[in-house]
């Protein structure tokens, strides 16, 4: 399928995170947690301020817009949306939770943003672009609806062995026979902006100015081998699906060998403690 068939493609990453929602909307604030340094180091080189149009695509149960929303008050507005509905109404209710008013919610695609040219002053996007069949395509939407003066703030994984976290469930799995290899640079993959250099050239090729692309490093941690299957089985549609579908015998061989995996990385009492690493970047329009 893949670049073959981006119709199709583009249909299944849409049901993939239709699936996802709910284990999203129970592991919300973990994923606020663990994503604390990315998001504050987009808001950084976002340059907010009150009164701004804020949109963040892919936000997911919002939390990196959430922040935006506070620092744009009170004329400002944040837009929230991601392709998800069942995500978007995870994010509605953790916003009035909040009691942030000054939030809209809209169902938009990353490579088709539904609003009007230069209608926005700033984009916020956290590990939301690599999911995108046509990475270029969505950027250049990005610049279409960002106003002159504009900046984008995003966040991508980078690449798979700085993120054991990420890539040791997957293994288990190949390993035994569960599973086929990913092709790290398929389109809509976690880890297909990855490449050194590539981010980059996206920003620049949709026709960004003065980009900056470094590195931030979130932890990860688990209390036990076992927090760390279930919680991935809530963030990850293609691990938990297929999880679902083994035997109980199977899954302790699985959780078996992502133990045995992830040795060097658990402590004498059980608990585990990955490295991650993100590329971020920031740019103006």
């Amino acid at each position: 399928m893949g670049a073959a068939d981006p119709e199709a493609l583009r249909a299944e990453i849409y049901e993939r995170w239709e699936r996802a929602a709910s284990g999203w909307g129970r592991r919300a604030e973990r994923v606020r947690e663990f994503g604390s340094p990315v998001s504050a180091w987009m808001l950084e080189h976002a340059q907010l301020e009150p009164g701004l149009r804020v949109l963040e695509l892919a936000a997911g149960p919002g939390d990196t817009g959430f922040l935006a929303a506070e620092r744009i008050r009170p004329e400002g507005t944040l837009i929230s949306t991601d392709v998800a509905e069942p995500m978007l109404e995870i994010a509605r209710a953790r916003a009035a939770e909040m009691r942030l008013e000054n939030v809209e919610f809209k169902r938009i695609e990353l490579d088709w943003i539904d609003l009007e040219t230069a209608s926005v002053d700033r984009i916020l996007c956290k590990w939301g672009l690599m999911f995108s069949v046509d990475p270029e395509t969505s950027l250049r939407e990005a610049r279409r609806v960002l106003r002159p003066g504009g900046r984008i703030a995003l966040a991508v994984w980078d690449e798979p062995p700085a993120n054991p976290w990420a890539t040791i469930t997957t293994r288990a799995l190949v390993e035994l026979g569960h599973a086929e290899p990913l092709d790290r640079d398929a389109p809509g993959g976690m880890f297909s902006l990855s490449r050194p250099g590539r981010l980059q050239w996206l920003l620049e090729a949709a026709g960004f100015l003065d980009v900056h692309v470094e590195t931030v490093q979130p932890a990860r941690s688990w209390a036990s081998v076992e927090d760390y299957v279930a919680e991935t089985r809530d963030l990850s549609c293609a691990f938990g699906q297929t999880y679902a579908t083994l035997s109980g015998e199977q899954r302790e061989q699985v959780t078996g060998k992502i133990a045995e995996l992830a040795r060097a990385y658990t402590a004498p009492d059980g608990s585990l403690s990955m490295p991650a690493r993100s590329l971020v970047a920031a740019a103006d329009a």
